[in-house]
């Protein structure tokens, strides 16, 4: 006969086996991770409120935005349930107590979002660029550190493979020898004549919303871009020149800009622009030994010293290194490595960089930064 020691470790080794099987709970590791969306005013919202719902690695569960009318206009667009929007951030977050947040405001706005977020213990991915100012992006940083959440910052570029390419062939393959200039250029005909709708025009061309005109639109993307490809050296200096070549269009804010950055055995420059007669977002990568040039999202052309220039495919990103919100709710989840074009060390340079242009371009002289 049984003992009744022998009854009751039998018995809780049985309430150990189904004990998981009551009420059907899934780990945490396999749900999609709740993301709110913060704000509708920046044009890039569409990429996160198109994308298929069914791909299961996040949920939208609310979106704040004030502007009532853009947001019923947005979720109808959309087709998202009208349920979903909160005229508050606060409400929404504290209702719908999102994971992370994915932001589309003003750059200004920046600030108050983190501080709101990272006090809820709220992981926060904004579009680029990080903040309007070096005050701004170190309140942030100190805001992030204190609550111990992830700041990141989405630039398209980020995801082309050419990019990545370019970078593996000068750091991994050591095929280009040691950097000796990067071009970048960024831009379009101008967010009026591309028709970008009145509420992202209305701070997009403010000069305290966005922190400047194409010198931060556009200029941010270079400093991203050459910072990483920098392993996130600090430039020796900044030097920058910026012109209104449409006034009547943008009367505010500059819409052109040349950014140029020093290194000690490397310059980085910087091509800025809402007059490119075409969208683009290519670079030039230069090293002792060859060159790399992006092409487009998906092709690089390449040259060395002794073979003539050819032009080849980038190889594919593996997931979830190809997309944005899935980087975000692998980040949450803890099963994606950092990446460097999205981290708050790579951004807090590229606002310095960005600060120093502004005031290079405002007194026409040379920055030197302190290191």
């Amino acid at each position: 006969m049984a003992t009744w020691s022998q009854f009751f470790t039998a018995s809780f080794v049985i309430f150990l086996i189904l004990s998981p099987l009551q009420g059907q709970t899934e780990p945490t590791s396999k749900r999609p991770v709740r993301v709110g969306v913060v704000g509708l005013v920046h044009a890039h919202v569409h990429g996160i409120l198109s994308r298929k719902r069914d791909l299961g690695d996040l949920e939208i569960v609310g979106i704040s935005e004030p502007n009532e009318d853009l947001a019923t206009r947005l979720l109808s667009q959309h087709r998202l349930d009208k349920g979903l929007w909160h005229s508050d951030l606060a409400t929404m977050l504290d209702k719908t107590k999102p994971e992370a947040v994915a932001v589309f405001t003003s750059t200004f706005d920046h600030l108050d979002v983190v501080k709101a977020c990272a006090a809820r213990g709220i992981h926060v991915m904004m579009e680029k660029p990080l903040a309007v100012s070096m005050a701004h992006a170190t309140a942030m940083a100190e805001a992030a550190k204190e609550h111990n959440v992830q700041l990141l910052v989405n630039y398209e570029t980020t995801w082309y493979r050419s990019n990545h390419h370019a970078y593996a062939l000068a750091h991994e393959q050591k095929a280009l020898g040691d950097l000796r200039k990067i071009v970048v250029h960024d831009g379009h005909q101008g967010p009026i004549e591309i028709g970008c709708n009145e509420e992202f025009l209305a701070w997009l061309t403010d000069p305290v919303l966005n922190g400047g005109g194409a010198l931060t639109d556009f200029g941010c993307y270079g400093a991203n871009l050459i910072t990483w490809l920098m392993d996130n050296e600090r430039p020796l200096t900044v030097t920058a020149v910026t012109q209104q070549i449409k006034p009547d269009k943008y009367p505010n804010v500059d819409d052109e800009a040349t950014i140029l950055l020093t290194y000690p055995k490397c310059q980085g420059i910087i091509q800025a622009s809402w007059n490119w007669p075409h969208n683009r977002k290519d670079m030039e990568v230069y090293g002792a030994d060859g060159y790399a040039n992006t092409m487009s999202n998906h092709s690089v052309k390449l040259k060395d010293t002794s073979a003539p220039a050819t032009t080849v495919r980038s190889p594919a990103r593996p997931k979830p290194y190809d997309d944005p919100f899935a980087y975000l709710a692998a980040r949450v989840r803890g099963t994606a490595e950092a990446d460097g074009l999205s981290s708050l060390e790579n951004n807090l340079i590229v606002t310095e960089i960005l600060d120093a242009a502004r005031q290079s371009a405002k007194t026409g002289k040379t920055v030197t930064l302190t290191h």
